[in-house]
C-alpha cells in the first residue's frame, strides 16, 4: 500500500451525459467581435494553450469575425502579438505559434446585419458542413437576437451548431427573457451555451470536489456547523476602458447577478444526482430561488452601495471613478455588499455575505467558510472560529484555519496555524486559465459549466428589486477612498451579527 502513497487517485464520477474528452474533435468556431479585447486577450490564448496539448485537431478553424476591413493575414498578425503578450506559453514555442496561426481565419462582416454578404464566412464554412460548428458572440447583448437571427435567415445552423452568449444577459428580467427567446426561436435550449467565466475557474469548479468527494466537509456543510458564509470579489483596478458600458452597469450587474451569485449556488446547493448539466443546474436553480426576497426595509438595511473617490494604491496616486468616466457626476455603484439568507433547512440562519469593489486595498477573490465556535470555554484563551477560505485568485487553493497549542508558551495557550494547499503546487501544473476549459467544453456540447435560461431569469427575479430599491434611494450612495477596503457601513452588516470580514494581511 505505502507503494501508492502520493499517487493521485482518480475519481469516476456519474457523469453519463457528459462527453467523451479523450478524442479531439475537429470543428468550426466562429468569434463574432473578433478584434475586441475578449478575443485577444482570452479567446485566442485560450484556443492556442489548448492547441499546444494537442487537444485541437489541425483541420479546425477559428473564424474571427467583425466590421473592420482586415485580411486574414493581418489578423494573424494581431493574433500572434496577443499570444506573445497574453499566452504564457507562447513566447517558449514559436513552432507551435505558426502552426496554430494556420488555423485562424478572418471575414469582414456584420453579423448583426443579414443583408451584408456573407457569402465569404459561407465558403469556409461549407467545408465540413456536417462538423460541430460554434458561434460565439462576443459583442454587446443588443446585438444577440439580430445576430441570432442573420445566422439563422443563412441556414446556417445544423444539428451541431451552438451558439454562445456572454455575460451580461440583459440588463433586467424583461431584456433577459428578450435574449433568451430572440435566441431560442432558432437555437433549442441544448444548443445555447451562456458563458460565465467564473464557472471555467478551477477554484470554483473545486468547490463541488470539495464538498462531494470528501464527506468528511459534507457532513459539517450545514447551519448546525457553519456561522455564516463571505464571497468577496475584490480588484484594484477602476473602470479602465470599460467605463462606458461599467456606468450603465454597475458592480451588481456587473459583478453578482452571475458570478457571485453562480459561486453562492455552488456553496449552498445540494448534492446533484450525477455530475450531469441536467442535475446540476437543477439544485443550483433551487437555491437561486430560495434566497430571501429583498424588500425596501432589507435593502435599506442589509445592503450598501459606494462609489470609489480618488486615493492610493501600492504608494500611486489613482484617480476617482468620475474622473476615470471622464463625467461630473454619476449614481453608478462601483462596490457592494450584500447580507443574503438562503431559505432552506441546509442554511437556516446562516447569512451569506457578498462584497465586490473596484479600487480596493487588495485584489482577491475567495469564498470564507466560517465555523461555529465551541459553546463553552475550556481554555483560558478564547480561539478564533475555524475559517476554511477557498482561494479562487489569485494563488488558486485553499486553507483551514485551526487552533493548537503553542509550544512556545508557558501553559497551555492557544495560537491559530493553517493547513494551507496551494492548487499550482499541490498538482504541479500550470493553472489553466477559465477560459480553456469553457471553450472545449461548448466544443464537446457539455453545459455543466453553463447557464440555464431559468438560472439567468431567477437569478434578475432576486438582484431587480434591490437595483429598483437603490433607484428609490432606499439605500443611498457612499464614498469610499481608492486603495480602502470599502466603506465602513460594509463592516456593520458582519459587526451587527458578531461577525468581521476576512481580511488580507
Amino acid at each position: 500500500m505505502a507503494e501508492n502513497a502520493g499517487k493521485a487517485r482518480t475519481v469516476h464520477a456519474a457523469t453519463d451525459s457528459r462527453p467523451d474528452e479523450s478524442q479531439p474533435a475537429s470543428f468550426d468556431f466562429v468569434i463574432v467581435g473578433a478584434t475586441g479585447d475578449l478575443t485577444m486577450r482570452k479567446l485566442l490564448p485560450a484556443f492556442y494553450e489548448r492547441f499546444r496539448l494537442k487537444q485541437i485537431a489541425a483541420d479546425s478553424k477559428i473564424i474571427g469575425v467583425a466590421r473592420s476591413d482586415l485580411s486574414t493575414e493581418t489578423y494573424r498578425q494581431r493574433a500572434e502579438a496577443a499570444l506573445k503578450e497574453f499566452a504564457t506559453s507562447a513566447p517558449q514555442d514559436e513552432k507551435a505559434v505558426r502552426e496554430f496561426l494556420e488555423l485562424v481565419h478572418y471575414v469582414s462582416l456584420d453579423a448583426s446585419n443579414t443583408a451584408a454578404d456573407w457569402s465569404p464566412l459561407e465558403t469556409l464554412l461549407a467545408t465540413y458542413a456536417a462538423r460541430v460548428r460554434v458561434f460565439y458572440v462576443a459583442t454587446a447583448p443588443k446585438l444577440y437576437v439580430a445576430t441570432a437571427d442573420a445566422i439563422a435567415d443563412h441556414s446556417l445552423i445544423t444539428d451541431v451548431t451552438r451558439i454562445v452568449l456572454e455575460k451580461p444577459i440583459g440588463t433586467d428580467l424583461a431584456s433577459a427573457k428578450a435574449i433568451n427567446d430572440g435566441v431560442g426561436r432558432h437555437f433549442n435550449e441544448e444548443q445555447i451555451f451562456r458563458i460565465d467565466h467564473y464557472l471555467g475557474k478551477q477554484t470554483v469548479q473545486n468547490i463541488l470536489a470539495l464538498r462531494f468527494a470528501n464527506p468528511i466537509l459534507e457532513r459539517v456543510w450545514n447551519a448546525d456547523s457553519i456561522a455564516h458564509v463571505q464571497i468577496t470579489a475584490a480588484e484594484t483596478v477602476g473602470v479602465g476602458k470599460r467605463g462606458p458600458y461599467y456606468d450603465t452597469a454597475g458592480a451588481l450587474r456587473d459583478m453578482v447577478q452571475n458570478h457571485l451569485l453562480q459561486v453562492l449556488s455552488l456553496v449552498a446547493m445540494e448534492p446533484p444526482t450525477a455530475l450531469s448539466a441536467m442535475d446540476l443546474r437543477d439544485e443550483k436553480l433551487k437555491i437561486l430561488r430560495a434566497l430571501k426576497p429583498m424588500d425596501t426595509e432589507a435593502i435599506a438595511c442589509d445592503t450598501v452601495r459606494a462609489q470609489y473617490t480618488a486615493g492610493e494604491i501600492d504608494g500611486k496616486a489613482v484617480d476617482g471613478y468620475l474622473t476615470d468616466l471622464g463625467a461630473d457626476m454619476s449614481n453608478t455603484e462601483t462596490f457592494l455588499a450584500i447580507r443574503a439568507e438562503v431559505r432552506t433547512t441546509r442554511w437556516a440562519g446562516v447569512p451569506f455575505y457578498l462584497r465586490t469593489g473596484k479600487r480596493m486595498a487588495h485584489k482577491e477573490t475567495e469564498v470564507v467558510i466560517e465555523f461555529r465556535p465551541q459553546p463553552w470555554a475550556i481554555f483560558v484563551d478564547s480561539p478564533e472560529p475555524s475559517r476554511l477560505v477557498l482561494r479562487i485568485q489569485p494563488d488558486e487553493g485553499m486553507s483551514l484555519s485551526l487552533s493548537g497549542k503553542d509550544p512556545l508558551a508557558e501553559g497551555f495557550r492557544l495560537r491559530e496555524a493553517s493547513l494551507d494547499v496551494s492548487y499550482i503546487k499541490a498538482f504541479g501544473t500550470r493553472y489553466p486559465d477559465s477560459y480553456e476549459d469553457l471553450l472545449m467544453a461548448v466544443v464537446r456540447g457539455d453545459q455543466v459549466l453553463f447557464i440555464r435560461r431559468d438560472e439567468v431569469q431567477a437569478s434578475w427575479c432576486w438582484i431587480e428589486p434591490i437595483l429598483n430599491g437603490w433607484a428609490e434611494n432606499a439605500r443611498p450612495m457612499e464614498t469610499y477612498p481608492a486603495g480602502s477596503r470599502g466603506p465602513a457601513s460594509s463592516d456593520n452588516l458582519l459587526r451587527d451579527d458578531g461577525f468581521v470580514w476576512k481580511e488580507k494581511a
